[in-house]
């Protein structure tokens, strides 16, 4: 009587002693690949101006998209989580640079009115302000009085 029979460990001797077993060496059905230096890589964020000066903007229009802040905020727009500058108000969007500590800084702006410039002389322009309202009295027909209900 075997050793091997008597303990009764059949999973050891079908796999001790079949040609798959001991002894047999298993071969590569793929040769070995190299490794890449720059591959892959992510796809592109599409950051940058996507307004450009004196093109008219909605409000939530995005004007620049960008890491950072390369432009700051200005007049009538505002900075998202993501530096993202977006319009506040419909108007003409405006580029612009002001001292800053020992440089410069880059701004954006909408003005409401197509001529206009940023930075505005408040003192003698006033101040700028949008406050959504229609004229009325510019869509009546001239001479007649606006009915109101």
């Amino acid at each position: 009587m075997s050793l091997l029979s008597k303990w009764r460990l059949p999973s050891i001797t079908s796999s001790v002693f079949s040609p798959a077993g001991l002894g047999s060496v298993r071969t590569a059905t793929k040769r070995a690949g190299g490794t890449v230096r720059n591959g892959g890589g992510s796809p592109g964020k599409r950051l940058g101006v996507k307004k450009f000066s004196d093109q008219y903007v909605e409000p939530g229009n995005i004007i620049v998209r960008q890491r950072g802040t390369q432009f700051h905020p200005g007049q009538h727009v505002k900075i998202g989580r993501d530096h993202t500058i977006y319009a506040t108000v419909p108007g003409y969007v405006r580029f612009y640079k002001e001292k800053w500590m020992r440089g410069e800084r880059k701004f954006v702006g909408v003005v409401l009115n197509r001529g206009e410039k940023l930075p505005r002389d408040e003192t003698t322009l006033g101040r700028s302000r949008y406050f959504g309202l229609v004229n009325l009295n510019a869509l009546a027909p001239s001479g007649a009085i606006p009915a109101t209900a």
